[in-house]
């Protein structure tokens, strides 16, 4: 019996592949716990025009996250911070702040998607990655300098 997968099920198929399957295991367990709907010839032509729809709008996302790309790439963002010994910062400069900071130039990111590895402790010029797409990483320039 051939099923249309709706959730990724371990060791048969991720969601909107066309499965075969025996009878009793699609009738006893797949379709009453919704993993699944018989795949009629109906279906099998939703699957692909949800498909078509997907992927359009992948590629919208992937065209929105370009130009906002470009325009996180044009940045330099400067923290001033206090310091001690050593030009070490008292505090950080984390990913929450580099967030509220393309905030304010009108760029929302959630701080999630900053890339920063460790907080930044030291003076000086620093690249952060910031994840806008899956494929779309684009880095901005951050500068600490100290506070008089």
């Amino acid at each position: 019996m051939d099923v249309i997968l709706r959730e990724d099920v371990v060791k048969l198929g991720k969601a909107g592949q066309v499965v075969k399957v025996k009878p009793g295991y699609a009738r006893n367990y797949l379709l009453p716990h919704g993993l699944a709907y018989v795949a009629t010839e109906g279906s099998k032509r939703r699957l692909e025009s949800e498909r078509k729809a997907h992927s359009q709008q992948l590629a919208a996302e992937k065209a929105d996250a370009d130009v906002l790309a470009a325009k996180v790439a044009e940045l330099h963002l400067t923290f001033s911070a206090k310091t001690g010994d050593g030009d070490r910062l008292f505090g950080s400069v984390t990913a929450a702040d580099i967030a509220a900071k393309l905030a304010e130039a009108g760029i929302s990111v959630d701080k999630r998607h900053v890339e920063l590895v460790d907080p930044i402790k030291t003076i000086g010029d620093h690249e952060v990655p910031i994840r806008l797409h899956s494929e779309v990483r684009p880095a901005v320039k951050v500068t600490v300098v100290k506070e008089e």
